[in-house]
């Protein structure tokens, strides 16, 4: 029997428990826009994924697919004692939501910008902005507390992730900048989704939701989640980025609820 996966979270609220997956590179706190305000109506579990944020890479190693990183959240639930949670995630968050969704694991999924919806030269793409924005992450930090600190200059270094760049606090910004460049996980872990797609067939809840103006994995790919997923509700997410939580934290709130209570 393999040891449970070692995993940092924040935790918040009562109510049905509802776990919160950030996407490749970031953490939690990805989450820190909305998390309050979805507390007012469940448990909320925000986590840091094996290898990411505080969570350390574990001892047995990475997951080496998508279908073990699944695995590595679903033993989380256990060691929790969530029963079929819900579950929201953003990008590759995104993904592992549609993944327990279509495993039978959780009571409802939100995807926020998921990944597994593009062509390999969509994801060649994606992860080359981000290892580009990984890569910046590694100047000194009075180096990038200047850089955040000027609003033109916050949008030309986040303005391929946020469509509001200012709308995040310098510490905020400054604490993704940590995240993405301590990433333990991050190459394994883009290596390892390279040939990912979505194939699944949920049969709870589920809803789609995709930023109009994200760059990292683009509004196109929406087309092709409907297709896919034609039992999901899919929505658009008007003027938002890849990463919807800071560009508009009521709307994000509100489709993650509006999916809850369908359950």
């Amino acid at each position: 029997m393999s040891a449970p996966v070692e995993v940092v979270f924040e935790r918040r609220g009562a109510g049905p428990p509802l776990v919160l997956l950030h996407g490749i590179g970031h953490h939690w706190a990805a989450w820190s826009p909305v998390l309050d305000r979805l507390a007012e109506a469940h448990d909320v579990i925000a986590l840091d994924l094996p290898g990411f944020g505080r969570s350390p890479v574990p001892a047995a190693g990475l997951p080496r697919d998508m279908s073990g990183l699944v695995k590595a959240v679903a033993e989380f639930f256990a060691a929790l004692g969530l029963h079929r949670p819900h579950v929201a995630g953003n990008s590759l968050g995104g993904a592992i939501a549609l993944e327990l969704a279509a495993a039978g694991a959780v009571s409802s999924a939100t995807a926020l910008s998921p990944a597994g919806f593009c062509a390999p030269r969509e994801l060649r793409w994606a992860l080359a902005v981000l290892t580009l924005h990984r890569n910046a992450a590694r100047l000194p930090e009075p180096v990038l507390r200047s850089l955040f600190g000027s609003p033109a200059l916050r949008t030309l270094a986040m303005g391929m992730i946020l469509a509001r760049p200012n709308a995040m606090t310098l510490d905020a910004a400054l604490a993704d900048a940590r995240a993405l460049r301590e990433a333990r996980a991050f190459r394994a872990v883009a290596r390892a989704g390279r040939g990912y797609a979505f194939s699944g067939a949920p049969t709870v809840p589920v809803t789609v939701a995709w930023g109009t103006r994200d760059r990292i994995l683009p509004y196109r790919q929406a087309a092709l989640a409907r297709t896919r997923l034609p039992g999901a509700r899919h929505l658009e997410l008007t003027g938002c980025g890849h990463v919807p939580m800071h560009d508009d934290p009521d709307r994000v709130v509100s489709v993650i609820l509006e999916t809850t209570r369908a359950a």
